[in-house]
């Protein structure tokens, strides 16, 4: 019987110094007033320069990232891949505007793309359309405003280079998740990922989009998604997440005057999301998918799917993900039983995914009982590996 209570699996890759970290970070970052003061204190010393790069690589860095380059996971890659849990590469610099950082960008996911080819303990890639396009261009296509020649020539380099990431991944037989972002520049990015869906995913599932389930309009948007590629004769490659930019969503609509796109409760978002789940498992034939959830109750309703649809718990189109250092009660569980399980494993320099830290810490501090969780389970470990030794 599956449960992510069993803490002797959940921590199996981390001995006493890896759980002890962990213990104290979560106690830290379930404290928001510290989250919030280390957020201005780490990110003002890192502008100014000031020593603190080896104090954030030894604690925050080293538990939601695996190196400051690819090289650098191999250790994460390899250790993972123990407990026949996949890396999902994710290079996490962020906030770049000139087009040779797109470039560089796309070139460093390429990279990423040549790394996994043939490693069974990569089978995805990942990246963000904003790491390789201006974000106010996409605002500007998804709003159906008419482009200049010049931004015409721009949108022309970003089709470019999102082409050579899917034609590189799919060369390599890699699967790449195309990550969703912000609801005003999402219509851009749907239109590129299905375009590219239909190039690369005729035989196989190779491109996969994001549908951020908390959006009112994203189950229909996944039925719709279906009868494209049902049209179009290709697959559908679906990363199905609840959504990152709930507050932000919430306060643009309220700024602009127009209806949220997000859902009002919590319980809407978790209906929206199941379903989603659902209608990927009837359609099993022509969706591949990946439940990316820190959400036991939907981990656990699609492993009772499957299990009424016969499907096997190593079906190929069928992944469940988790982000490295959170919720690896649910990661090892579910790999132990069988199920195919990849973590998300974000790389770069310190200095560059600093945000994406922030982030994780804030994270941890604003989902109910999120931090409250993972401490409880590690209290539980350190207390059975003390009872184990006697």
């Amino acid at each position: 019987m599956l449960s992510f209570d069993n803490t002797e699996i959940a921590f199996s890759g981390k001995n006493n110094n890896d759980l002890n970290r962990s213990y104290w970070l979560f106690r830290l970052i379930s404290n928001p007033v510290f989250v919030n003061v280390g957020q201005a204190l780490s990110s003002f010393a890192i502008r100014v320069g000031l020593p603190i790069k080896s104090i954030i690589k030894a604690t925050i860095f080293k538990q939601f990232v695996g190196g400051e380059n690819i090289e650098e996971c191999n250790k994460t890659i390899e250790r993972l891949g123990q407990f026949n849990i996949g890396t999902i590469l994710d290079y996490a610099v962020e906030g770049k505007d000139s087009e040779q950082d797109f470039d560089n960008c796309a070139r460093e996911i390429i990279a990423t793309a040549d790394k996994a080819k043939g490693n069974k303990n990569i089978p995805f890639c990942v990246f963000k359309i904003t790491g390789v396009a201006r974000f106010a261009i996409l605002e500007k296509v998804s709003s159906g405003i008419a482009l200049t020649d010049n931004e015409k020539q721009e949108f022309s380099r970003i089709r470019s280079r999102i082409n050579s990431i899917c034609k590189r991944s799919y060369e390599n037989g890699v699967r790449l998740f195309i990550d969703a972002e912000e609801s005003w520049v999402q219509q851009a990015m749907d239109d590129l990922v299905n375009e590219m869906m239909s190039l690369y995913n005729k035989e196989r599932v190779v491109v996969f989009n994001t549908f951020q389930l908390y959006r009112k309009d994203r189950l229909a948007y996944l039925k719709k998604t279906f009868e494209l590629a049902q049209n179009g004769n290709f697959m559908v490659g679906a990363k199905l997440v609840r959504g990152a930019y709930l507050e932000k969503e919430r306060e643009r609509a309220i700024e602009k005057n127009y209806p949220s796109p997000v859902h009002n409760t919590t319980q809407e978002t978790d209906e929206s999301y199941d379903a989603a789940l659902e209608f990927c498992i009837e359609h099993i034939d022509r969706i591949a998918f990946c439940a990316g959830t820190h959400n036991e109750s939907s981990s656990l309703h699609l492993v009772d799917l499957m299990k009424k649809k016969n499907i096997s718990n190593n079906n190929s189109h069928v992944f469940f993900s988790q982000l490295l250092g959170m919720s690896d009660h649910i990661s090892y569980n579910l790999a132990n039983a069988g199920y195919r399980v990849a973590k998300y494993v974000p790389y770069g320099p310190v200095k560059e995914v600093l945000p994406y830290l922030i982030r994780r810490a804030q994270e941890n501090t604003s989902v109910k009982g999120q931090s409250g969780r993972e401490l409880s389970l590690i209290i539980k470990e350190k207390s059975r590996r003390k009872m184990s030794i006697k």
